[in-house]
């Protein structure tokens, strides 16, 4: 913090008992009156105080900087990315032509673009903007051969995500979840993402015929990384590197060429859900709700891993005494489960959970939740109506480069910043060990427990912890995860209790 602000905190005339007192629009300071733009962001989130169910307006209680633009665009690409995956999962295993796929993405985007603006900026500041649960997109096909209905999957997982919001479950979880399971958790995220990205980056480049494009465009990527590492600039990484990958591999000579034109989808939810139009499967029965019962309970048992993750993130990036700006996991939970009920009802595609290709990069950028946002819902209507962003969006050499460096390679580095002291490599390692076992619920569950119980991790903090929190609330999750995965067949090597899902 720079010295100007410490003399304005101590001075007669301005007690720092009143500075509470103060609104944003009293203690905002134009950036030239500090020593570097990071000290301005930093002042920027320190004086910020943002109001539940309450209007937030933009300059009022909030401004829009450049560095806003960064994660709403990472944003942008990462919706068209994970919904497109879902669409087009759902897409395969229901027999729905590829103009499907295209038109449910642009009409996700503009539902996406409403409950960002209502909620992440203008009435729960702190609710990150509600995204894209990836880890159900393997589950996809498992559901539909079961005979699962997409509206009743997400009514069934907007349900309990309220119910878990409401009774704070969310937080609660992840107050008991240490710093070693949590950064163990992210370590192992952050690796598989990056390993991921790289190998379909090498199966494009393969599938065209030009595959030392891959290896290029990556080690182009990590050296601008380690540029603007260096010079500080890191919350520039996703546009400069997706600028960089795509025009080394154009030049290249990989094919490029844009196809999507400008429109709008059918705006009728009676049209996504009609027996012959949209989805082709008409409205849910009550067999079909009891069919994805437990995998909408799987599906809402992830969140709390993921969401915690997200707010580590922020927690680790933001300087002190910026915890009312923080990601509240609670309000973030009521807000994806609203929009997820909305969304299914309206006939979208999107299944909802925490935005990560928004809130790390804003993260990173030191930037709160609500300008971003806006930037985010106002970038979603542009790509949704214009239709030619959403091919550059997808392209690989665009798409592999975002995700790297805009969220899998942070995620390394915050679960690293988060187990360098203390006790924590071994919950780390647990997680790590559990999630390659089954999946990261999986580990993150397990480990809790065992971490809580002392037998790993720190054993000071697990002696000062109450009986419910040292094992009867993990164990519980644990016992349900556990439970519902075996149910519908997670667990490796061992078939699905309930027979139609083997």
């Amino acid at each position: 913090m720079s010295s100007t602000l410490e003399s304005e905190q101590i001075r007669p005339d301005k007690p720092q008992a009143n500075e509470g007192e103060l609104t944003y629009e009293q203690q905002h300071k134009p950036s030239s009156e500090f020593d570097s733009r990071e000290q301005y962001l930093e002042h920027e989130l320190q004086i910020m105080a943002p109001k539940r169910w309450r209007p937030n307006l933009p300059f009022k209680d909030y401004r829009f900087e450049i560095e806003d633009t960064i994660p709403a665009m990472a944003a942008t690409i990462g919706k068209v990315v994970m919904v497109g995956a879902i669409a087009a999962t759902f897409a395969g295993a229901l027999g729905l032509n590829e103009g499907f796929i295209l038109e449910n993405v642009r009409y996700e985007l503009l539902i996406a673009s409403v409950f960002i603006i209502l909620f992440s900026g203008f009435l729960l500041p702190t609710a990150n903007l509600a995204g894209t649960h990836g880890p159900l997109i393997p589950l996809i096909p498992i559901v539909v051969a079961a005979g699962g209905h997409p509206m009743a999957f997400g009514l069934l997982i907007g349900t309990f995500g309220l119910l878990l919001a409401i009774s704070k479950g969310g937080s609660m979880l992840a107050n008991l979840t240490s710093k070693g399971v949590c950064g163990g958790l992210l370590l192992y995220l952050g690796f598989v993402g990056t390993v991921s990205q790289v190998k379909k980056l090498f199966a494009w480049a393969e599938g065209i015929g030009m595959s030392h494009i891959a290896f290029v465009v990556i080690f182009c990527t990590i050296i601008l990384y380690a540029l603007l590492e260096h010079f500080r600039k890191r919350w520039l990484a996703v546009p400069l590197s997706c600028l960089l990958g795509g025009s080394i591999a154009f030049a290249m000579g990989a094919p490029f060429s844009f196809q999507t034109e400008p429109g709008l989808p059918n705006m009728n939810p009676m049209y996504w859900w009609g027996e012959n139009t949209g989805w082709m499967l008409g409205l849910p029965t009550l067999e079909h709700f009891m069919v994805v019962l437990p995998f909408a309970i799987l599906a809402v048992a992830m969140w709390s891993p993921d969401f915690l993750g997200h707010q580590v993130f922020q927690k680790i990036s933001y300087p002190e005494r910026t915890e009312k700006v923080h990601m509240n996991i609670d309000d973030t939970m009521t807000t994806a489960s609203i929009r997820q009920t909305f969304g299914s009802l309206l006939g979208g595609t999107n299944f909802t959970s925490s935005w990560g290709t928004y809130i790390i990069p804003a993260a990173i950028a030191k930037r709160p939740i609500p300008a971003g946002a806006l930037l985010t819902a106002l970038f979603c209507i542009i790509a949704a109506i214009w239709g030619y962003p959403m091919d550059l969006a997808i392209w690989q050499p665009v798409l592999c480069v975002a995700l790297i460096v805009g969220v899998f390679v942070p995620l390394l580095e915050a679960g690293m910043e988060m187990t360098r002291e203390g006790k924590t490599t071994q919950s780390a390692a647990i997680v790590v060990f559990a999630s390659a076992l089954v999946n990261p619920a999986f580990g993150w569950s397990l480990t809790m427990l065992l971490d809580n119980l002392g037998l790993v991790g720190c054993k000071e903090r697990s002696s000062e912890l109450s009986k419910m929190s040292r094992w009867v609330l993990p164990g519980a999750m644990f016992i349900v995860l556990s439970g519902v995965m075996a149910l519908v067949g997670l667990l490796p090597g061992i078939p699905a209790i309930i027979p139609s899902f083997r």
